[in-house]
């Protein structure tokens, strides 16, 4: 079974009753929408009685090894050219990479068994708003190529992509021991000669020193919410840039919301993504230390942090991709399907950059040449 295939009533709620075509998800709404005669039906929400929560990390873990956490057949196909790995849309003859736009070879698409996420953020940005934010931010943009401008303003939504990014979401509440050094400051008073107007006068100056003591302590942080993105497909600075994300309006994973998208397998594992997690909330804890160390310098010399009540949720999260090749470089557009946030890759014209500098010394040699003749 695909996403959109994993029960026999999922299956029936994703067929329009009235002419027999698949149901997609509409972005913004809680409803499965014909595009042909407009038919819809309500997803009718599981209920989430305690709440959107993290599960135990070791126990999740333990499950995966143990085969127990739930997983469900999805018909997948693998770019060659950048290795991502995304579920594919139903009757698909042809298709592009929505990752580096290259050709997919639909003949090696293959059935897969794929973790199941515990959540997933529907699509709220509809692809016509998103073309307007991804046409408000190329506008904005110094130095473009003039026909990179004009390829999006006359573009239509097709050149964007729906799909879902898999992230690991952590929570942990940390315990830091440190050991460092607290400068202070005091002040002297210094004497000195100085000649004025051919006479040797002395002077005095305070002259600011500092002095230094050890400092050792404990301090604690809460981290909620630190995302990973599991894709290497989507930069991952690029990823950090689209935060934050609506996350209060994560539902139970229901493969209904996925119907009309695509959804890219996860490539970073729990493990591999918590190393990434930890440099994450590293400058907060740094950050605590020196506020716990105090003075008006401080140095940590070394610090070790336990990482308590560590939990995750393995989330999907919605976005509007571009990607295409310009003079042979590839480029990547963004737009957060949550909040509307707008990031990615950009080319510039050297030909206007170079305009622009011959501009400025143009402008300098007549200021000279007016200034000069004065």
């Amino acid at each position: 079974m695909s996403f959109e295939e994993k029960t026999s009533e999922t299956v029936s709620s994703l067929k329009c009753q009235n002419c027999g075509a698949i149901l997609h998800y509409a972005p913004g709404t809680n409803s499965l929408k014909c595009e042909y005669c407009g038919t819809t039906n309500v997803i009718e929400e599981a209920p989430m009685p305690e709440g959107i929560r993290a599960f135990d990390y070791e126990e999740f873990l333990a499950s995966q090894q143990q085969h127990i956490e739930p997983t469900q057949e999805a018909v997948v196909v693998k770019c060659t050219n950048c290795g991502a790995s995304t579920t594919m849309l139903p009757n698909v003859t042809s298709d592009s990479c929505p990752f580096c736009a290259s050709p997919l070879v639909i003949d090696h698409v293959q059935t897969t068994a794929i973790l199941q996420p515990h959540y997933v953020l529907p699509f709220d940005v509809k692809d016509r708003q998103a073309l307007e934010f991804f046409r408000k931010w190329m506008s904005k943009l110094w130095f473009a190529p003039s026909d990179l401008v004009k390829k999006v303003k006359d573009g239509s939504s097709q050149q964007l992509k729906g799909i879902y990014i898999p992230h690991w979401s952590y929570d942990t509440d940390t315990a830091t021991a440190y050991r460092g050094q607290r400068g202070e400051y005091y002040y002297t008073t210094e004497t000195y000669t100085e000649e004025v107007n051919g006479r040797t006068e002395t002077r005095t100056r305070q002259v600011r020193h500092t002095a230094w003591y050890n400092a050792s302590g404990e301090v604690d942080n809460v981290f909620r919410d630190v995302l990973v993105s599991a894709s290497p497909s989507l930069p991952r600075k690029m990823a950090e840039i689209l935060e934050p994300w609506y996350l209060d309006q994560l539902k139970r994973f229901d493969e209904r919301y996925l119907s009309g998208f695509r959804a890219e397998i996860y490539q970073t594992t729990a493990e591999q993504a918590l190393v990434i997690a930890k440099k994450r909330m590293d400058s907060a804890i740094r950050n605590s230390i020196l506020d716990d160390i105090g003075g008006d310098e401080q140095i940590i010399d070394n610090y070790a942090v336990d990482y308590q009540n560590l939990g995750l949720k393995y989330i999907l999260l919605p976005v509007w991709i571009s990607a295409y090749r310009y003079n042979n470089k590839l480029y990547h557009f963004v737009v957060n399907a949550s909040t509307g946030e707008v990031t990615g890759d950009r080319p510039y014209s050297w030909m206007k950059i170079a305009g622009l500098i011959i501009g400025i010394i143009v402008a300098v040699v007549v200021l000279y040449g007016l200034f000069a003749n004065q």
